[in-house]
């Protein structure tokens, strides 16, 4: 997961001082290490939308963030990316997916299946990222856009790139 390497490299180039998150697996490294950075302050969220209401309070007090969170996590923030287009405060989320290659879990696929679209619905820009050798580069490019354009983008990391979770059914 070397990625997640990469990634934390963009954030701390792009002078993000705050990484907010729900737990997730396929954030594992980028988390352990925006958490081990004194430059970085990490805060962990009940519900996605938290980050963005967060990430907007920060901008405000003179702070870049990055909103880490799932694709099931975007349909959570459908109705707060409202302050994002409307206030014009830039934003960055970096976002696993799931419902794509290789997933077995039935619940995954809807809102795996559009969440590109649902980001563009709500004007955020979206970049995709399949190679892990392209995470870093992705990011840094995205958080170059957000925070100089006051944008909402996001970068997804495709479900290749980050693994595919076994689903096992309840057999009652």
């Amino acid at each position: 997961m070397s990625y997640g390497d990469d990634i934390h490299a963009a954030l701390v180039a792009a002078g993000v001082g705050l990484v907010s998150y729900v737990p997730d697996a396929g954030h594992r490294r980028l988390i352990e290490r925006c958490q081990a950075d004194p430059s970085i302050r990490t805060v962990v969220l009940t519900t996605e939308e938290e980050g963005i209401a967060l990430a907007t309070g920060a901008w405000l007090g003179g702070l870049r963030s990055a909103l880490l969170m799932q694709s099931s996590g975007v349909g959570n923030c459908v109705n707060l990316l409202s302050l994002v287009r409307t206030t014009g405060v830039p934003f960055l989320t970096i976002v696993t997916m799931r419902g794509e290659w290789g997933e077995e879990n039935p619940w995954q696929l809807p809102m795996g299946q559009a969440t590109p679209a649902v980001l563009r619905e709500c004007d955020l820009v979206v970049h995709r990222c399949d190679d892990p050798a392209e995470a870093g580069e992705t990011v840094a490019a995205a958080a170059r856009l957000a925070f100089g354009s006051s944008r909402g983008v996001a970068v997804l990391l495709g479900q290749r790139l980050v693994g595919a979770k076994a689903f096992v059914e309840d057999e009652r």
